[in-house]
């Protein structure tokens, strides 16, 4: 061909190519033009050094008004206050394969001849947590006001507890219910509600020990998720909250628990005052402080709004 450039097909098949590029970034679309023989193959120019104009960038403003319309109704609703209004009802926290949820774990009682029910289906392990919970509050019923020291007969022998996790189609299982169970228990008892604002995990034992767990950084997002701006965690959690971003860490109130006294009085609504018999056997009031000083009652309660 003659290379002239002009466009034409003629008899020299010359002709002129108009490529069109845009960058990684968006910018106007840039026409670079190169002529050649269209006989034989061609390689269009590098077009990575070409400048092109940044395109501006649009601003839209929407408002909490229009979320509803553009992203349609809410798919999730906090329900801690409404769940725990009443006396009976703890909120938990599990871990499941995805990620963290809130737990609320249900009590009530009836007349009966002490049985235990449990509903929501559960496995062996959480069942076993229920019957441990029970069994600590039948042992400390005096401690927890609920019996006085001469009956001689157990209130809780004439009475039938169900226990009831909802979301009954969903399999539960785990150690990590125990405080949980033991607080929504103790609050149907007593008739002190649980604060609402307030969610827990941990295991216990007979003795009222809060056991470790595992899954904190996954609870504590899902607890955070559902508004609640305090966790009671056991004492040997303490280190796995680092793993929580700071930005909601300063928005939580940690409590790190030793044992299951300290769980109930920071549950419950104004806290909880445990009767002690002294070494006379005479009852007396000491705010759950034993006489040798150990630390295992809620004065020694580590409470961290923490930046750790």
């Amino acid at each position: 061909g003659n290379g002239n450039g002009n466009g034409n097909l003629n008899g020299d098949l010359s002709s002129t190519v108009n490529i069109s590029t845009v960058n990684d970034q968006g910018s106007v679309p840039s026409l670079v033009s190169y002529e050649g023989d269209a006989s034989e193959p061609q390689t269009p120019p590098d077009l990575t050094t070409v400048s092109l104009p940044a395109r501006p960038f649009l601003s839209i403003t929407i408002t909490p008004d229009q979320l509803a319309k553009i992203l349609g109704p809410e798919k999730y609703e906090p329900e801690s206050i409404d769940r725990t209004n009443v006396p009976g009802i703890a909120t938990g926290l599990a871990w499941t394969q995805a990620g963290g949820d809130v737990l609320f774990i249900e009590a009530t009682w009836m007349d009966g001849k002490g049985n235990l029910q449990l509903t929501g289906q559960l496995g062996d392990v959480m069942k076993e947590s229920a019957q441990t919970a029970l069994s600590w509050i039948r042992s400390h019923a005096c401690e927890l006001g609920l019996l006085k020291r001469n009956e001689e007969k157990h209130f809780l022998e004439m009475k039938d507890i169900h226990i009831h996790f909802p979301a009954g189609a969903v399999p539960k299982d785990g150690p990590s219910a125990g405080v949980t169970i033991t607080s929504a228990l103790v609050s149907l008892m007593t008739g002190r509600r649980v604060r609402f604002d307030t969610a827990m995990t941990g295991e216990i034992s007979l003795r009222g020990l809060v056991l470790p767990v595992g899954g904190i950084k996954e609870k504590c997002l899902a607890a955070y998720t559902a508004g609640i701006k305090r966790i009671i965690l056991p004492y040997r959690c303490a280190k796995d909250i680092v793993e929580i971003p700071s930005e909601i860490k300063d928005q939580i109130q940690f409590i790190f628990v030793k044992r299951i006294e300290e769980v109930l009085q920071a549950a419950l609504e104004g806290g909880y005052t445990f009767d002690r018999f002294n070494i006379n056997g005479q009852l007396s009031k000491d705010n759950m402080s034993d006489s040798d000083g150990s630390d295992r009652h809620p004065h020694n309660i580590v409470q961290l709004k923490s930046k750790l």
